[in-house]
């Protein structure tokens, strides 16, 4: 997981030379859930999406004591880092349901490589911290300047869970380990394709958090990186 503070290159998700796959840095999320009925206050809240809105949803629920030791079965791998994490934090913060932030997370996943391959800034700002945002931006401005556009849709997340996570003084950190087909075309500016054009596997590791003490409640991405 790459430490805060670290240069980010968010240009992971652009096609090169027929296979090449680029990546970006990121990192923020926790206890979400993000569906189409209703979300609470302390989620990923990107604004207006044209087809899926992503709206706050409701007070978190109270995880039962019985949970024990099936709690975070399809969130992580059992005894993983990524496990014991997850009960470091449901200490900190007892509402945490893991289920809900991989619900969250995938949404999020979407919506990030759908904003930043259309150049959307507006949607992409409340999801990502501020170092973050401002290295994507940078990257789009980089496009804009070419002339070249960029399409990319998410066809689907085959996996999508937590490999790591921890409870920091200031900030939860959880990062969450995605399998995922990504199609994705770059045009230059006389809409010729450069790259692109079939479906190619990724494996990323985005890492999401939050100050628990903050007034923004919602998880932002602080940090992204391919994984082997």
């Amino acid at each position: 997981m790459p430490p805060t503070g670290e240069i980010f290159d968010p240009a992971l998700i652009i096609f090169a030379a027929l296979a090449v796959f680029i990546c970006w840095k990121l990192r923020s999320v926790l206890g979400v859930r993000i569906d189409r009925d209703a979300l609470p206050p302390a989620h990923f809240n990107p604004g207006p999406i044209a087809a899926a809105p992503v709206r706050p949803m409701a007070k978190p629920r109270p995880q039962p004591e019985q949970d024990g030791a099936e709690r975070w079965r399809g969130v992580a791998e059992k005894d993983s880092a990524g496990w014991r994490g997850l009960d470091e934090i449901a200490k900190a913060e007892p509402n945490f349901d893991g289920a809900e932030f991989i619900e969250g997370a995938r949404r999020a996943y979407e919506i990030i490589v759908s904003a930043f391959a259309k150049g959307d800034r507006e949607t992409l700002r409340p999801l990502l911290s501020t170092e973050t945002y401002d290295v994507f931006a940078q990257e789009i401005s980089k496009r804009e300047q070419s002339g070249e556009t960029l399409e990319t849709a998410v066809v689907a997340i085959d996996v999508a869970t937590v490999s790591a996570a921890r409870v920091q003084a200031q900030r939860v950190e959880v990062t969450v380990k995605f399998e995922a087909r990504l199609m994705s075309v770059r045009r230059d500016k006389n809409g010729e394709t450069i790259d692109g054009g079939r479906t190619i596997p990724v494996i990323e590791l985005w890492t999401f958090a939050r100050d628990p003490r903050a007034q923004d409640p919602n998880w932002k991405l602080i940090a992204t990186h391919a994984a082997g």
